[in-house]
């Protein structure tokens, strides 16, 4: 098809550590919100600001806003051990617009559910788009272990279907731990369509085919 074959065309490839670039500024912006901390209403993503105050930028910032010095943590080393790896493999530009299309749109259907819901938590991390980078490296090296506290080696595709059990039995029964369970899965779902729609990858076949005995 002819709009396949549009939306398909790769970008040359370069490489230039927006990885690095992305945390420097997640780094940036936890200062400034501590520093002055009513940035995080500001910046957050929820359903009152948006709507009532049109504050039609947050879907985008909330990706780089962080609650405590735990949460940037984590967060920031999954960028640095998924989404450099990632980067190299796809090339910066591409990398950028599937982080930036991840997170953007999880934020836009987390909007859509909370204002759906009446739910009217302020959400932020980028954990909706780590986890599409997550689930991209799991596709690009099918066969690398990661080793869970450092010494539990799991395979990647083995550990996507874990995260995504773990995250869908918590969405079912409410845990009302903090976590925004539903932007995780919606960061996986936004990453598998990006690659089969955007790459032609269909990462079920490329598991199947990367452990078929």
């Amino acid at each position: 098809m002819e709009f396949l074959r549009k939306i398909r065309k790769p970008f040359p490839y370069s490489f230039y550590n927006a990885s690095f670039i992305i945390i420097g500024v997640n780094v940036l912006v936890f200062v400034l919100t501590y520093l002055y901390p009513k940035l995080l209403s500001y910046l957050s993503l929820n359903v009152v600001y948006v709507v009532r105050y049109h504050m039609y930028w947050q879907p985008l910032t909330y990706m780089f806003v962080h609650g405590s010095f735990s949460h940037i943590l984590f967060n920031m080393l999954g960028i640095f051990f998924f989404g450099v790896a990632v980067e190299r493999a796809i090339g910066s530009k591409e990398f950028l617009l599937l982080y930036f299309c991840s997170g953007i749109l999880c934020g836009v259907i987390s909007f859509a559910i909370y204002y759906a819901t009446g739910t009217f938590v302020f959400l932020m991390g980028a954990s909706g788009a780590i986890y599409a980078l997550l689930l991209t490296y799991a596709v690009i090296f099918p066969r690398s272990r990661i080793f869970i506290w450092g010494i539990l080696p799991i395979p990647a595709p083995l550990l996507i279907a874990i995260y995504a059990g773990i995250e869908i039995a918590s969405q079912l029964f409410s845990l009302r731990d903090g976590v925004a369970h539903m932007a995780h899965l919606t960061g996986f779902a936004v990453a598998w369509l990006y690659l089969m729609i955007r790459m032609g990858i269909n990462p079920w076949k490329v598991w199947k085919n990367a452990y078929r005995s």
